[in-house]
């Protein structure tokens, strides 16, 4: 395990933070325009949002790079900026934290399944390996790998980071199944977990998909699997849509009801997704402080 992430948990359940996405939207980002970019064109946007959460008590926050593989960014035709738009995202980040919290950078999914040979292992290799190595040159402190449907490109992101010799952490999206305890992808939190101990991560976790309430059941799955620290990171519910507009209902004080529960479970890291926001850091890190 690397001393970062060792030294960390030793201090106790640790506060990461919350939705990116949401949070700019709220602050102007248009339906199909590309998240990362605002790391060019709005830095100071980008930075409120990182503000707000070490203000809230997050002890990690992580960067504007989740579409940021070069992969994901030629959507938008954007591919060229792949080492400007994470090296900012980091630089952003950074700023924000001061010598207040850490920053892991964030690597998601390309948006290309292997499956349908839209990419090659070799392709996401490379892509991949650009990104992580940005990261690690902008002065990351660790790699968080999330959102992950496929154990396949989750691997090869997490090995890509592995390769910087910072600590790095792989998460998955378990929302599937009939009872919710699986990938799209049909991939088990035991067999996300032997997976990611094989390649030597940090740590593994679940994060997006679904409320903390569900994520319970999965912690204490992957707790069993392995032991490895565990981070969790769920959206403020399911959300609905209105008017085109999607719409979280689980208020602060509803999500951290489950925190305990998801300590016990044997949650390391703790902290929101989609539909969260400072309240829900600053609610999280009370409880943990009762605690």
């Amino acid at each position: 395990m690397h001393p970062l992430v060792e030294k960390l948990i030793q201090e106790g359940p640790v506060v990461t933070d919350g939705s990116w996405g949401t949070q700019l939207q709220n602050r102007g980002l248009k339906r199909g325009e590309c998240p990362d970019s605002w790391n060019l064109s709005h830095p100071e946007r980008v930075e409120e949002v990182a503000g707000q959460y070490v203000e809230a008590g997050s002890q990690i926050i992580l960067t504007n790079t989740f579409g940021g593989s070069r992969l994901s960014l030629e959507r938008f035709n954007l591919g060229d900026k792949a080492v400007a738009i994470n090296t900012a995202g980091v630089e952003i980040s950074k700023r924000a934290a001061g010598n207040r919290a850490f920053v892991f950078a964030s690597i998601g999914p390309t948006g290309k399944m292997l499956l349908t040979q839209e990419t090659t292992e070799e392709e996401l290799q490379n892509v991949f390996e650009e990104q992580a190595d940005a990261q690690a040159r902008a002065g990351a402190d660790g790699i968080i790998v999330e959102t992950m449907i496929d154990i396949t490109e989750a691997g090869i992101a997490a090995r890509a980071a592995k390769r910087t010799g910072l600590p790095v952490i792989a998460s998955m999206v378990f929302d599937s199944g009939v009872d919710k305890d699986t990938t799209l992808m049909g991939v088990t939190p035991e067999a996300a977990v032997n997976e990611f101990a094989k390649i030597g991560v940090d740590g593994v976790g679940a994060n997006c998909g679904q409320g903390i309430e569900g994520y319970i059941a999965i912690c204490r799955r992957m707790r069993e699997a392995a032991d490895l620290p565990i981070w969790i990171k769920p959206n403020a519910g399911l959300p609905q849509i209105i008017d085109e507009e999607t719409i979280f209902y689980t208020t602060a004080a509803e999500f951290v009801k489950f925190v305990p529960d998801l300590i016990e479970a044997g949650a390391n890291f703790i902290g929101g997704c989609c539909g969260s926001d400072q309240s829900f850091v600053s609610a999280i890190r009370n409880i943990i402080a009762e605690m």
